[in-house]
């Protein structure tokens, strides 16, 4: 009785307990079968010394890698040996020795260069990494924006042969496929770049649409030029020892014959129209054919159409094309919502969790009334919410054209959706409202007063609400210039006399973060005596300075701290970079500074990384900190288990326990990265526009990014610096400043006093103080 009821209450855990049984069976076996199988795999697969390995065993190089076991190596770097920066290119595509897809070559001759070649320029350029124009005319006057190769010699052949040998030497290397075509020839571009990006690059391929020789075989066949061919790099690289060859045994009037009979009797290789699948499809226009009333299905699936026998002809077949493209486009958008809004029905959250518009992500849900994203008010004159903090400001240039294109996309879909019934017209804007959604894109909610007119002719007014959404496109990479973090900077310290002291603090932390791990960086003093300073029989106000400065390059072999003594009664930024720029190469990359500033590494690497000689000067914005007298206490520490400490802000002192608050001054611009080429250009423009009193008079006026905003045509990239931490300290507003000068630097010192909360609790102590 007893032992059928302890069999009940196991009979549910007898299928586990037979599985654990079964499970370590098996695997007790398994071992002992490994462990007869030989002697050590380490043992076996190094053999034994002086003799071969036994032949029935496994190889040596197949047991180690069966029994490889990876062994983790320690980071050691010898501390008496100089430290060397490993440079890193700017692109993995670069190390990696990635190549482009695409290389688009354009044949054009001097009667239609400026015509046929801008055209297709202004129609395909945007679409391919590159593209080039191949001419025989030496001298020829180039178009803006076009990068023409001039050969000398208009002959067919010769022109083929010195292109494709151009390409070969130049682009050889870069480029997986090169794509060659005639000025009257219109191209589908992203149907061609989508053409290569479906075939390998592994092969010998001349794909275009294939003709015949007069006399010749079916499998001898040449592309015609008039269409366009794609040329793989395999093939131009075996191609290139023959060329030379071709052009003196080959006689033919057109280059694309040429280049046909050169493949097939050097390689023998001829033209085909079809490969792994992907048909080349081309359309031969007849003369006086409207694109606008063409739609085959030869035509609408053409990758090429020749000829083109004018410009205007060109942009009325993009025209075609382009309506084509987007009509593709919206069919495909259509049918995607619908699938959108089928499967949606099948989730969980069912048609509730369908976010429109369909297709695209919903709006963004904050966490806390931090993360809310306000709606910016405007009417179809003023916008209420300004860049420079004003309440009302007038609504101009894009933001004027972005809320007009907003208020007609809207009316066009209404009138879209009920037509013919009803037709609106536009009375006015009533209120307009807008925010960028990081996760969508930029939200509009229109208050709009229309006009309703009905098929028999009735009008009525109306006043309706649409919500609109501009969402975000495909993100590019803006083309810039290359630059690297290998450019020496060169750091430039004004001092004032009233600044000495504070000096040697700076000096101390530039040995530390910029000559102690030996960074590419120098440092210029510019050492500003007052007119009775400094003279015969005075002491000198920078002998400490010049004696830290003395010390740390005894501390330091190699390194030079130089410095400049000028005398000036209010000395001007402008006439002080003037007389460090005359004293350095134009290539130089400057970093004006002040004492108070510590720049870092990784600063002065932002500030490589963000000049760029010719494109652009920056100029950070820096931490300023709060008043330490104003700044709060930190609070205790709480219990166990409350979870870590929230990250300390940039202008906190661990050193200390107490964080001291601050916020990025906006006001300040007195430091800066920019080359000296640049600076001179600015410079040389301000004294010409500016000339005699009237320059004296401005100087006194502007700081360096002044120069640079007013008076040159560079990119001016302003961003706060969250390395640039600056203690708390009062600048020296001087009255022969400009009025605009001044009082940035008296707000700078007011709004660097402390936070709103900091000042109101400083306010209500001394009323507390002050009522006792």
């Amino acid at each position: 009785m007893r032992l059928s009821s302890v069999l009940a209450l196991l009979r549910p855990a007898l299928p586990l307990i037979l599985g654990l049984s079964l499970g370590c069976s098996l695997s007790l076996l398994r071992v002992s079968w490994i462990q007869g199988e030989g002697e050590d795999p380490c043992v076996e697969a190094v053999g034994k010394p002086g003799g071969p390995q036994n032949p029935d065993s496994k190889s040596g190089l197949d047991q180690s890698d069966e029994d490889f076991k990876p062994r983790i190596v320690p980071y050691y770097r010898d501390p008496n040996k100089p430290y060397k920066k490993v440079l890193r290119t700017r692109y993995i595509q670069t190390e990696l020795g990635s190549r482009e897809r695409l290389l688009v070559a354009v044949l054009t001759s001097r009667a239609t260069l400026p015509t046929l070649a801008v055209a297709v320029n202004r129609t395909v350029a945007h679409h391919f990494p590159r593209l080039l124009y191949f001419t025989g005319q030496r001298g020829a006057r180039i178009p803006a924006g076009m990068q023409v190769v001039s050969h000398g010699d208009e002959r067919p052949a010769w022109l083929m042969s010195e292109t494709l040998r151009h390409l070969h030497a130049h682009f050889g290397a870069d480029y997986d496929w090169f794509f060659v075509m005639q000025d009257d020839t219109y191209v589908q571009a992203p149907r061609l770049a989508a053409l290569v990006g479906h075939l390998s690059i592994n092969q010998d391929l001349y794909l275009g649409r294939a003709e015949e020789f007069i006399g010749a075989g079916e499998q001898a066949r040449y592309c015609h030029g008039g269409f366009g061919y794609l040329l793989s790099r395999s093939l131009l690289l075996r191609l290139r020892p023959h060329l030379d060859g071709c052009r003196g045994d080959i006689l033919s009037a057109r280059p694309d014959e040429w280049l046909g009979r050169c493949l097939i009797d050097s390689l023998g290789i001829g033209c085909v129209s079809q490969h792994q699948g992907q048909q080349y499809q081309s359309f031969e226009l007849a003369k006086n054919r409207d694109p606008e009333k063409e739609g085959s299905l030869a035509f609408v699936s053409a990758f090429a159409v020749h000829p083109v026998s004018e410009s205007t002809l060109m942009y009325r077949l993009h025209k075609r094309f382009s309506a084509l493209e987007l009509e593709r486009a919206y069919s495909e958008i259509e049918q995607l919502q619908a699938q959108i809004r089928n499967l949606t029905a099948l989730t969980p959250e069912g048609k509730a969790g369908l976010s429109w518009p369909i297709g695209l992500p919903a709006p963004f849900t904050p966490r806390s009334r931090f993360e809310v994203l306000g709606w910016d008010y405007f009417t179809e004159q003023h916008a209420f919410s300004c860049a420079d903090g004003a309440p009302k400001c007038p609504l101009q240039g894009a933001s004027r054209a972005d809320v007009g294109d907003a208020v007609d996309t809207a009316l066009e879909q209404l009138n879209r959706r009920y037509q013919p019934r009803l037709r609106f017209q536009k009375q006015r804007l009533l209120n307009g409202y807008r925010r960028f959604d990081p996760a969508r894109g930029m939200e509009y909610t229109l208050d709009l007063l229309l006009e309703a007119v009905t098929q028999r002719g009735h009008r009525r007014a109306l006043a309706r609400r649409v919500s609109l959404l501009r969402p975000l496109s495909r993100v590019e990479i803006l083309p810039m210039p290359y630059v690297t973090e290998a450019t020496r900077v060169q750091l430039v310290l004004p001092l004032l006399v009233a600044e000495a002291a504070a000096a040697l603090a700076f000096l101390e932390a530039f040995a530390t973060s910029a000559l102690e791990p030996r960074e590419h960086a120098l440092l210029t003093l510019l050492l500003v005596y007052g007119p009775r300073e400094g003279g015969r029989g005075a002491p000198d106000p920078f002998l400490r300075v010049k004696a830290a400065a003395a010390e740390l390059e005894r501390r330091y072999p190699g390194a030079r701290l130089a410095w400049l003594a000028v005398r000036a009664e209010a000395p001007s930024q402008v006439r002080l970079m003037d007389v460090i720029s005359k004293k350095h190469p134009v290539d130089t990359l400057f970093f004006l500074t002040t004492v108070w500033t510590r720049p870092g590494p990784e600063v002065l690497n932002r500030c490589r990384m963000n000049a760029i000689s010719g494109w652009q000067a920056f100029f950070p914005v820096h931490f300023q900190e709060f008043n330490p007298i104003l700044s709060p206490q930190r609070s205790p520490p709480g219990p166990p288990g409350a979870g870590p400490d929230p990250p300390s802000p940039p202008g906190a002192d661990p050193s200390h326990g107490t964080p001291v608050g601050g916020r990025f001054d906006r006001q300040a611009s007195a430091e800066g990265c920019f080359y000296n080429a640049d600076y001179l250009a600015a410079r040389a423009r301000l004294a010409g526009e500016l000339a005699g009193q009237e320059e004296e008079e401005a100087l006194e006026g502007l700081e360096v990014m002044d120069v640079f905003l007013r008076f040159s045509g560079l990119h001016l990239f302003r961003a706060v610096e969250p390395g640039l931490v600056q203690k708390f300290s009062l600048r020296d507003c001087s009255p022969r400043l400009s009025e605009e000068l001044y009082h940035r630097c008296r707000l700078s010192n007011l709004e660097g006093l402390g936070g709103r909360a900091q000042l109101a609790m400083a306010l209500f102590e001394q009323e507390q103080a002050n009522s006792t």
